[in-house]
């Protein structure tokens, strides 16, 4: 029987990347995206069957719930939340107002653990749960300093995990990955950027079926572990 992924926020760029690269290796993919999403609608064309659509805004807790319920009684061997967003564009902590920072936290921190939570109960026994992380989050690995107010949404998120999985899934027999991409020419990582897409998500793809065992690791797309 196929292997079963659902990615939150797979309208393009990494997310998009990994339904094609599990889709590829015989994974049965569900793929979210906020709308319209016209490279995912392609790459769900091309995949004969192998990558289905769905809708969420990882923001709504109206719309998580509604993609909870789209899902009927759909369970999966991997639950993956991509969804993310780099901030306001001057990444000042002396500019950065309420409203900004507030937005940057919800979104890459606090709604990723949101959708975790909803979806936890469709984790099948010896499954994972992955959060597109960053080594930007990591505290211990900070010595340059730099996108700032980045770093903190992603250490807030790894944090939130860390409680998550002490609390809410202490008695679940799954994997949970906190995974560093590497720098990736995304629209987010820049064209400068030292990965392609493609040799991004073979990595992660790889780190995902070698790291199936209950516990919580952080660790980059080559497998390397990062301090937290």
């Amino acid at each position: 029987m196929a292997k079963t992924a659902i990615i939150i926020g797979a309208s393009r760029g990494l997310g998009l990347g990994l339904a094609k690269a599990l889709s590829s290796r015989g994974w049965q993919v569900t793929a979210t995206s906020r709308g319209e999403a016209p490279d995912l609608a392609a790459a769900i064309a091309a995949s004969g069957g192998s990558i289905t659509p769905a809708t969420v805004d990882i923001d709504s807790d109206d719309s998580i719930a509604a993609l909870d319920g789209a899902l009927g009684s759909a369970r999966f061997d991997l639950v993956f939340v991509n969804a993310g967003v780099m901030g306001p564009a001057h990444g000042s902590v002396a500019q950065v107002t309420p409203a900004e920072m507030g937005a940057l936290l919800h979104t890459n921190a606090v709604a990723p653990i949101r959708v975790a939570n909803r979806l936890r109960g469709r984790i099948a026994d010896g499954g994972t749960l992955a959060f597109m992380s960053s080594i930007l989050g990591s505290v211990g690995g900070n010595t340059g300093g730099g996108y700032d107010l980045y770093r903190a949404s992603k250490a807030a998120l790894n944090t939130l995990t860390r409680g998550f999985v002490a609390t809410v899934l202490k008695d679940k027999p799954i994997s949970v990955l906190t995974l560093h991409p590497g720098w990736v020419r995304t629209a987010m990582g820049g064209p400068t950027a030292s990965l392609s897409v493609e040799e991004s998500v073979a990595g992660l793809v790889e780190v995902i079926e070698a790291n199936t065992a209950p516990g919580h690791l952080y660790l980059d797309y080559s497998g390397a572990s990062i301090p937290w």
